[in-house]
């Protein structure tokens, strides 16, 4: 399988980053929120999974920061700070599992998305979801394409 531009997605758990490799060598870093609930890749558990991934969809260009996503469509809804609702906001970059272990990841529905909370970007904090601020969604958002590799690591 060959992959847009040698890129590589690198998601650090730990560190709470997305690093973007291109030809090896990291462009671009951002902060994000994996799941509160740990990593995993059982069906149901809100956890992070680990593994090789490929980005399997992109959702939302153009539309607005902020904008409510509901089942991968913009409603025409611009979301405030704040709640508990886990919202999907500004864009999606769905993910597909290339090993045996997160084959499940794509109907799991597990993608990269902005979020109503960007006061806990940095802490794991989200559903299963990548969480990064809406700006910088968007930016990751003009940075990939689909089929770009993806690789999740605690």
């Amino acid at each position: 399988m060959s992959f847009p531009k040698n890129q590589l997605l690198l998601v650090d758990v730990l560190r709470q980053k997305a690093d973007l490799l291109e030809d090896g060598i990291a462009t671009h870093s951002w902060d994000v929120s994996t799941s509160r609930f740990g990593l995993g890749t059982e069906e149901g558990s809100f956890r992070t999974p680990t593994g090789r991934f490929r980005i399997c969809g992109k959702f939302g260009a153009g539309a607005p920061l902020w904008s409510i996503f509901k089942s991968r469509i913009a409603t025409g809804e611009i979301a405030s700070s704040g709640g508990e609702d886990d919202l999907i906001l500004t864009r999606i970059l769905w993910l597909e599992g290339l090993d045996p272990e997160n084959s499940n990841t794509r109907s799991r529905y597990i993608y990269f998305h902005g979020t109503n909370r960007e006061d806990l970007i940095g802490t794991p904090a989200s559903h299963g979801c990548i969480r990064l601020r809406n700006a910088e969604m968007a930016d990751l958002f003009e940075h990939v394409e689909e089929g770009s590799p993806v690789e999740i690591h605690a």
